[in-house]
């Protein structure tokens, strides 16, 4: 009966993970999936701990949420794409290199 719970749970966590990963791909906010993207590893974090393995959870949950959203978040003001709304300038996003006049 405990397996049963343990596997109904896992499946529960793995439809989040697939939902949350295809969130990240079709959110026009970019803010948006980034945090997303931080539901999706703390999703795998979980699955970690359900396969008894608590010391790779803890990397992942640190790595995968913490340090990778703060370095998508920086590279997104680098970018200058760290906007909530897009506005009618805001179409297109700036070039990276600027033409020379």
């Amino acid at each position: 009966m405990q397996a049963d719970v343990v596997t109904w749970f896992a499946l529960l966590v793995v439809v989040m993970i697939l939902v949350s990963a295809v969130l990240v791909l079709t959110l026009p906010n970019m803010i948006g999936a980034v945090a997303v993207s931080g539901v999706v590893s703390l999703g795998v974090a979980v699955l970690f701990v359900l396969l008894h393995a608590p010391d790779v959870a803890m990397t992942e949950a640190a790595v995968g949420t913490g340090l990778s959203g703060v370095v998508l978040a920086l590279g997104l003001r680098r970018l200058g794409l760290w906007r909530l709304e897009r506005t009618a300038d805001d179409a297109q996003p700036a070039p990276l290199i600027s033409p020379q006049t």
